[in-house]
């Protein structure tokens, strides 16, 4: 019985879309305009524990789309899941936080962005693929840096 308490769990509970947003504030006068946009995408991670060994995974995509230095349109759309995380390392949870469940959620964060770009009028925007552990190792390596900065000014 106390090897069941013990084992590790790993559980999607539900993936789903959090918030969602299209902006068009210059319509339709700029859907007149010949000139190819400019996007810009930013990416945003958020992760939570909301109950016992359960948490949220949020990433959060950006898209603005301009024509010189008027939006064509702007897209900010969360998609979120919901995770059973237990019997885990405070190390390994960290990891799984910041690397496995984004990857999960993501697919569906792309989905929802080309989609929504379709159904506004325009063509799809493809986010790109993410290398989650990339931004998880690159964060570490600044929350370490900020920490050795503070301990040397001590």
């Amino acid at each position: 019985m106390s090897d069941e308490t013990n084992t590790p769990v790993f559980q999607i509970q539900r993936m789903y879309l959090k918030d969602l947003s299209l902006e068009q504030p210059n319509a339709p006068q700029i859907l007149l305009e010949q000139t190819q946009p400019q996007v810009d995408i930013n990416l945003a991670l958020a992760a939570e524990p909301i109950a016992e060994g359960m948490f949220e995974v949020n990433v959060t995509a950006t898209v603005t789309t301009k024509v010189g230095e008027k939006t064509l349109f702007l897209i900010e759309a969360k998609q979120a899941g919901i995770f059973e995380i237990r019997n885990v390392p405070q190390e390994q949870l960290e990891g799984i936080l910041g690397i496995v469940c984004p990857q999960m959620v993501y697919p569906y964060l792309r989905a929802v962005v080309s989609d929504v770009c379709t159904r506004a009028g325009f063509p799809p925007v493809l986010l790109s693929e993410v290398n989650f552990q990339a931004m998880f190792e690159a964060r570490q390596a600044q929350i370490d840096a900020a920490a050795a900065g503070s301990a040397t000014v001590n």
